[in-house]
């Protein structure tokens, strides 16, 4: 079932996206070669015990961390870990903040040190394919607008799509109706309608779509080995132009 937020409610996911904005903007000067995923694990958590907020997937089927930490060929749900990231790792920060019942999401693809032109490429194409979703997801569009739009602009540099993975909609948990996929027809799927809270989400392989389950049951990764990326934003439908709660640019941040 899916359901349409009252304005108190939007209201409390728009300040809980503002603290989740606030921590990717936190995160991203603190990526860098040497550093762990379990230190940036911590960091996200005590940031959010200080505020008041919970990490909303922790103990989610009996996920144990605050974040999802994916490296290189992970797609996500990477657990964090004591390895140090090296230079010329990329890293997906993937959270889910619960403040005062409202709820946000957001993944960012963080470099570590210099890298490759290609990944620089990937990157650029992944978080641009995400606006063009964005730009989709307007009351009376449909949810095959979203992943058509993905997918014509990511297309012509021939990399992968993957599909085993998608948005959603989110609160009252961090996963709802609908499914929210990064590929489709334009003018197929479910309506958007006003006041839905949904994320956009698109994970681009350099290689192939395909992916495969570690064996700790979580964590999914390319099955060519090749390097994956992903931006994701929770927005709020409107008969215009979307909010994004998670926007790193948007007016009141939270001071960290």
């Amino acid at each position: 079932m899916i359901q349409r937020k009252s304005e108190r409610e939007i209201e409390l996911m728009k300040e809980a996206g503002k603290l989740v904005a606030s921590i990717h903007r936190k995160l991203a000067t603190m990526v860098k070669p040497g550093v762990t995923t379990k230190e940036l694990d911590g960091f996200v958590e005590k940031t959010l015990q200080k505020h008041g907020a919970k990490p909303a997937q922790k103990g989610y089927h009996g996920y144990a961390f605050a974040t999802c930490a994916s490296i290189n060929d992970e797609i996500c749900h990477g657990f964090p870990r004591s390895e140090p990231l090296k230079e010329g790792d990329l890293v997906t920060m993937d959270f889910v903040v619960d403040l005062n019942g409202g709820l946000a999401d957001s993944a960012w693809t963080y470099t570590v040190g210099n890298v490759s032109d290609e990944i620089k490429q990937l990157n650029r194409v992944t978080e641009e394919s995400l606006y063009k979703g964005i730009e989709q997801a307007v009351a009376g569009n449909r949810v095959g607008d979203i992943g058509a739009a993905i997918q014509s602009f990511v297309k012509p540099y021939g990399y992968g799509i993957v599909r085993d993975f998608a948005g959603h909609g989110i609160g009252p948990t961090i996963h709802e109706e609908p499914n929210i996929p990064h590929f489709g027809r334009a003018g197929k799927g479910q309506r958007l309608k006003e006041g839905m809270v949904i994320t956009i989400e698109p994970m681009i392989n350099i290689g192939d779509w395909q992916s495969k389950m570690d064996d700790n049951g979580w964590t999914a990764r390319t099955r060519d080995g090749s390097i994956s990326t992903q931006y994701e934003h929770t927005l709020v439908i409107t008969n215009g132009k979307p909010i994004i709660t998670t926007e790193q640019n948007q007016e009141g941040l939270w001071d960290l």
